[in-house]
């Protein structure tokens, strides 16, 4: 039987791309499922993932009463992954920000890593769309990760990733602390402290088309100060 894969969607009012982007995760692989976690969007997108999910067996749906962020999201799809028997497990924005024909092509990276993390600057700046304050605060804020923390990741704050179930049973989720793009550097951090092997896969960027982003200053500030916290963290040996 061959090994069969998650991707874990979180949706806050993404109506507009739901219905283009499930059905294009599907068509890359048949070994792919997908679990969409709604935070209780008043624009209907959970009454949609339902239909979605009552038309097709590979499609999940997880409801949650309110907006709790992005890491909570993960997490809570994490732990549903793993009640289940999924040997690979996907971060993926609903936005088509993340390319779903790249699915196959992590799959192929995980062969030979636990975490294979989709970089936008591993092979020069691959970002289409941002305006260039965004796209200078993103390249300086993964200079800034890497240099505090030591991650060895050119891209430690984006969220298209394949981890391997091994890594995420290894994770004390209660302790992960981080929820906006502090959580794609505190999961990475924390594989990479338990000796998990990491890639980086080159990936092309494109800003959403439709619906709004959800950043915000918060998630900005958060990310300045973890990573300063992981660090102290990682010398005190208490990145269990």
């Amino acid at each position: 039987m061959p090994e069969r894969a998650l991707v874990v969607v979180p949706t806050y009012n993404e109506c507009e791309n739901l219905p283009q982007v499930v059905p294009a995760i599907l068509a890359q692989d048949p070994r792919l499922d997908i679990l969409i976690v709604d935070d209780g969007s008043p624009d209907g997108t959970g009454e949609l993932a339902d239909g979605f999910a009552a038309q097709d067996p590979r499609v999940h749906v997880l409801h949650r009463a309110t907006k709790q962020g992005l890491g909570r999201a993960y997490l809570a799809g994490f732990a549903w992954a793993l009640e289940r028997d999924y040997a690979f497990v996907f971060e993926m924005d609903a936005d088509f920000s993340h390319d779903p024909k790249n699915l196959p092509r992590f799959l192929d990276a995980a062969a030979d890593a636990d975490l294979v993390v989709g970089s936008r600057y591993a092979s020069g700046v691959n970002v289409i769309n941002w305006p260039m304050s965004r796209l200078l605060l993103s390249w300086f804020a993964n200079k800034y990760a890497r240099w505090i923390t030591g991650l060895p990741l050119t891209d430690a704050t984006g969220g298209f990733k394949c981890f391997r179930r091994e890594v995420l049973a290894a994770m004390p989720f209660a302790k992960v602390r981080s929820n906006g793009y502090a959580f794609q550097i505190e999961m990475s951090i924390r594989a990479w402290k338990k000796g998990f092997r990491l890639k980086e896969l080159p990936i092309i960027f494109t800003d959403r088309m439709e619906g709004r982003s959800k950043m915000d200053g918060s998630i900005v500030r958060e990310a300045i100060w973890m990573v300063w916290w992981l660090r102290l963290q990682a010398l005190l040996g208490r990145l269990d």
